[in-house]
């Protein structure tokens, strides 16, 4: 069976959305990748049914310090880290990120170029007393098919080609997920470049509410609709209470 790049979005969104619910705020931050001993250190493959060409990722040393590289080749997989906490305990997400290349084809507005060289999922609670009845029928159509329950809005910072930096725009496959170009183009590639983002602005932005909790966090380096090749490098992702500056 064929699975479309709209349903393996929706798969993101349920592996994301297993976290127990009695997990605690101080049990749920993120390990770092500078600390792990393997790559099941806290998180977990994120992997397609029908995608066969997958993203490899790997511990390596880059600069003195233990960070995960990622290459993609017209496939796509991720890492996720199931997590469930809210938001404004800890709404400062910090990472630090480096890319070979920015894909040629990629558009982030478009179903065809929607592939990024370094991306991070935040994915938050479903709430469905604000889904309509035709929302809440087709996310019950997925879950029957995929098993899983899904979560709600996500934010997706990625990576961009053309996309403006600071631009936000709805994914072209679902409006229940953001883009946020945090960076864009070639001119920082080779480099490492550090971001930090308020999570809460952004989702108040994006989809002009507070968020409710954060049920997953996910990286992914993926390429099959460009069938592009790219090399991403991921230092530690951290949320904190309060920013850094």
């Amino acid at each position: 069976m064929f699975i479309s790049k709209r349903a393996r979005t929706c798969l993101v969104f349920a592996v994301l959305s297993l976290a127990s619910p009695h997990l605690l705020a101080q049990e749920a931050l993120l390990t770092p990748f500078s600390k792990m001993t393997s790559l099941a250190d806290g998180w977990e493959p994120l992997e397609f049914p029908k995608i066969n060409q997958l993203s490899h990722y790997e511990l390596v040393q880059d600069g003195g310090s233990q960070v995960v590289m990622a290459q993609t080749s017209g496939g796509a997989s991720g890492l996720i880290a199931r997590l469930n906490i809210e938001p404004e305990d800890v709404p400062i997400l910090n990472w630090r990120w480096k890319v070979s290349n920015v894909f040629e084809k990629g558009d982030a507005r478009k179903k065809s170029g929607d592939d990024y060289p370094a991306r991070i999922y935040v994915a938050f609670e479903f709430e469905p007393e604000k889904a309509g009845f035709f929302e809440r029928a087709k996310r019950k159509t997925v879950e029957v098919l995929f098993g899983e329950e899904l979560p709600g809005n996500t934010l997706n910072y990625i990576w961009a080609n053309t996309l403006p930096e600071g631009k936000f725009i709805a994914n072209p496959y679902t409006d229940k997920t953001m883009m946020i170009a945090v960076n864009s183009g070639s001119g920082n590639a080779g480099e490492w470049v550090a971001i930090e983002r308020d999570i809460v602005a952004d989702y108040r932005q994006a989809f002009g509410e507070n968020p409710p909790p954060i049920r997953g966090i996910a990286i992914m380096s993926d390429s099959d609709n460009t069938g592009e090749q790219a090399i991403a490098w991921y230092g530690d992702i951290r949320l904190t209470k309060t920013k850094k500056n």
